[in-house]
């Protein structure tokens, strides 16, 4: 994704709350974990400060799939976003390797993702968000 969009890649412990203020697409995400995004990735967006009119997009990789009204761990995220005046343009989420509970024992589930395919979907999906902007 960053590469289609040209963007800084950050860490979230590289992560400036001064220095996001100047980017006009800002993403986040992560790994999902116990059905949540990873806890310093929350911790982040609650020391921001309101970025009224600043543009975002959400990304995930789980072992499940995210499921709107059943399972959308991107929900929370999002409602963290809209607090602090972000305006939502995307969200994208691919399966990606899991060890979680009983899936530990057979070694996890969806091994070798995100794919090939996976990772072009992500790229199409920041190329839309490209011209978003």
């Amino acid at each position: 994704m960053a590469n289609a969009l040209g963007a800084d890649l950050l860490r979230v412990e590289q992560a400036d709350i001064n220095m996001l203020s100047a980017y006009d697409l800002i993403g986040f995400g992560s790994g999902v974990y116990f059905g949540k995004y990873h806890k310093s990735l929350l911790e982040l967006i609650d020391r921001l400060p309101v970025l009224e009119n600043k543009k975002a997009f959400i990304f995930s990789t789980s072992g499940i799939r995210k499921i709107q009204f059943i399972h959308d761990f991107h929900k929370p995220l999002k409602e963290r976003l809209l607090k602090k005046g972000f305006n939502i343009i995307g969200e994208f989420s691919c399966r990606g390797f899991d060890t979680y509970g009983a899936s530990k024992i057979i070694g996890g589930i969806k091994k070798g993702r995100p794919n090939e395919k996976d990772l072009n979907q992500a790229e199409n999906f920041a190329r839309v968000l490209k011209d978003r902007k």
